[in-house]
């Protein structure tokens, strides 16, 4: 008899938990309509890209307009309800493009004289005054450079013209597969007595649009100036090629200034429960110096600002803290995030779960995952349990990346999400002039931010253990 009883109450005891498990999920699934629902009918997250986007405009570290979307986006964020709001200060390098950059094939024998689209790459050096003429040498691969050596470099301008492979559904393992030859081309190529180097712009189709982006030079390199070609014109300087030699003239004005204190931005509501976890959701404030940054990264700062408000909406009050950092440097040198990460681990934090979102302001499609090793696992388990109530609204898990802003944080042993857009139009924009408020969609924005608030919900409630 006692054992049927024991039996019985531990039938209840099961009973109750599903029951329980049960009413939690209900409730939880509510919460998350509520939350996609105040995003799409009262999110203010556009009108705050319109802000950063048109009163402020290019913003790249240590210019003006970074300081001015400092002011603008802390003033904005000071109303939102966090507890504290405060300036993180970090030394960035500055880097002035100057007069726009001139490119043309040269008395060409198939084409005569015909000008190239063409844009100096960050933390290049200029050319001179008076430019650089000389013919230049195709490569594929920054291999290829050993392998032809001084004899067929010197003098010469190589012409880097690997594109992103358009096989690749996701775009950024295409734009992984070829962005090496923009970032260290001109440092490789300076060692074999190029001149300089022009490179394919990181596109994902054929257009007359050329995109900057950050190149890297050792400390000890023979420093050239690099530019970029816009794809259009890349294929034709290799079609070109093809029939003869190709003589081009570049021209480019900019230069690198001593370094220079800016800032990150933190906002902080302390955690009712839990304070010493910390939930983290960012973006990074600057962006190059063409166009408007809205995609890049606009769209991330304003979605994570977006997020305790959302909370707040519907009467949530963390249990974790939750922070919003908004990133200083990120194209040209990360120095706000490494400020970040020293200071952190320097206080003895831990970062339950960061959020970065920095691949575009489309429509979110889920969430790549990164851990350590010993940890991943049980991260990815807590995940994949909450398939059920994300997969309604397009969301899944997979493992990857998750931006570089958060990326030092990965040793305190938290979970690191990179919010997960669709790809397909961002390498349009990415880096150009046409990064503008107007390439935002305001529904697919909220979308976005919706997503990150769900985990953040999720992560606040349950944990991740």
């Amino acid at each position: 008899m006692t054992r049927v009883v024991g039996y019985i109450f531990l039938l209840l005891i099961f009973f109750c938990g599903a029951l329980s498990a049960q009413n939690d999920r209900r409730e939880d699934a509510f919460m998350i309509k509520d939350l996609f629902d105040e995003a799409l009918s009262d999110g203010k997250a556009y009108d705050w890209l319109r802000v950063l986007t048109k009163e402020v405009g290019p913003r790249l570290a240590g210019s003006p307009g970074a300081a001015a979307a400092v002011t603008h986006m802390k003033q904005i964020i000071d109303t939102l309800g966090f507890d504290t709001v405060y300036l993180q200060p970090c030394v960035a390098p500055r880097w002035e493009r100057g007069d726009p950059a001139v490119g043309r094939v040269v008395n060409n024998n198939q084409i005569g004289t015909q000008d190239l689209n063409v844009i100096a790459l960050g933390n290049s050096i200029g050319t001179g005054p008076m430019g650089i003429t000389a013919e230049i040498v195709e490569v594929h691969s920054l291999d290829t450079l050993e392998q032809l050596g001084s004899a067929e470099l010197e003098g010469k301008i190589v012409f880097f013209n690997r594109p992103m492979d358009p096989r690749q559904l996701n775009t950024f393992s295409a734009y992984g597969g070829a962005v090496d030859q923009r970032v260290f081309g001109a440092n490789e190529a300076g060692k074999y007595g190029a001149v300089a180097t022009l490179v394919r712009s990181m596109a994902s189709g054929l257009n007359d649009v050329p995109h900057t982006g950050t190149m890297i030079y050792a400390e000890d390199a023979r420093k050239i100036p690099g530019l970029a070609v816009s794809t259009n014109d890349a294929d034709m300087l290799s079609r070109l090629l093809q029939q003869g030699s190709v003589r081009v003239h570049l021209r480019s004005n900019c230069r690198n200034l001593p370094p220079i204190e800016t800032y990150n931005i933190i906002a902080e509501k302390t955690g009712s429960t839990y304070p010493d976890e910390i939930i983290l959701v960012g973006g990074h404030l600057d962006s190059w110096d063409i166009g408007e940054g809205a995609h890049d990264d606009g769209t991330g700062c304003v979605q994570s600002m977006q997020v305790l408000p959302l909370l707040q909406a519907l009467d949530y009050r963390p249990q974790r803290t939750l922070r919003c950092v908004l990133f200083m440097n990120e194209e040209n040198g990360l120095a706000g995030g490494k400020a970040y990460w020293a200071a952190s681990n320097e206080a003895g934090e831990f970062h339950l779960l960061a959020i970065e979102s920095d691949r575009g302001g489309f429509t979110p499609q889920g969430f790549t995952a990164e851990a350590e090793d010993e940890v991943f696992a049980d991260y990815l388990r807590k995940l994949d349990s909450w398939l059920p109530l994300v997969e309604p609204y397009g969301l899944t898990f997979s493992s990857g990346g998750s931006g570089a802003d958060i990326s030092g944080l990965k040793s305190q042993g938290g979970l690191l999400l990179g919010l997960k857009p669709d790809s397909q139009r961002y390498f349009d924009y990415h880096h150009t002039a046409a990064d503008r408020l107007e390439a935002v969609n305001p529904r697919e924005l909220m979308l976005g931010a919706a997503a990150m608030t769900t985990l953040v919900y999720l992560t606040d409630k349950y944990g991740l253990r």
